[in-house]
């Protein structure tokens, strides 16, 4: 919890400066690329984040790591500051709220789909603007197959989720069944 909210605030004062610049895609990219950089590269990671090893140590390798990856200089003195506060261990928290506040920002909301069949070109895009039209915002969707479901569909916006499963029906009939005998 307290992680999240130290992300949270570093994620804040990243967008806050992205906003003045109306770049907010672009830095979220440039996050984007370093977390994953460092998420391929174990040895990496557990050299930033080992207090064992010196500052500007760490400072020399992420400053030569952020000058091959062409990250811009505002995105560089962030991520550098991430390193003298000892607070680049929880980068992937800070992307994660950093994309909250991009998409609050763009009127954007990503949603799940679970369905146990593929869906077609023509009811994708259906659902997608029945979507749009349920939240009001621009809707990027990801669609899953799972055939556990048995038939029907799941969608996940946000914390809320819609169960139109099947496999979640039979359940509820089988519980008040349970529950009559």
């Amino acid at each position: 919890m307290i992680g999240s909210n130290i992300a949270k605030r570093y994620a804040r004062a990243f967008f806050e400066i992205a906003k003045e610049e109306r770049r907010y895609q672009d830095y979220f990219q440039e996050l984007g690329h370093f977390s994953a950089i460092l998420r391929e590269n174990k040895s990496l990671n557990e050299f930033l984040a080992n207090p064992i090893f010196a500052q500007p140590d760490k400072k020399a390798v992420v400053e030569t790591l952020l000058q091959k990856a062409g990250i811009s200089p505002l995105t560089a003195n962030f991520l550098n500051l991430l390193v003298d506060k000892r607070r680049i261990g929880i980068l992937s928290d800070i992307e994660g709220c950093y994309r909250e506040l991009m998409d609050d920002a763009l009127k954007k909301v990503r949603v799940t789909v679970k369905t146990a069949f593929p869906l077609t070109g023509e009811l994708s895009a259906r659902l997608q603007k029945g979507l749009e039209s349920l939240t009001g915002k621009q809707v990027e969707m990801t669609v899953l197959e799972d055939q556990s479901l048995l038939g029907g569909i799941v969608v996940r916006i946000g914390d809320t989720l819609y169960d139109g499963s099947i496999k979640t029906q039979l359940n509820k009939i089988r519980n008040l069944l349970g529950e009559e005998i």
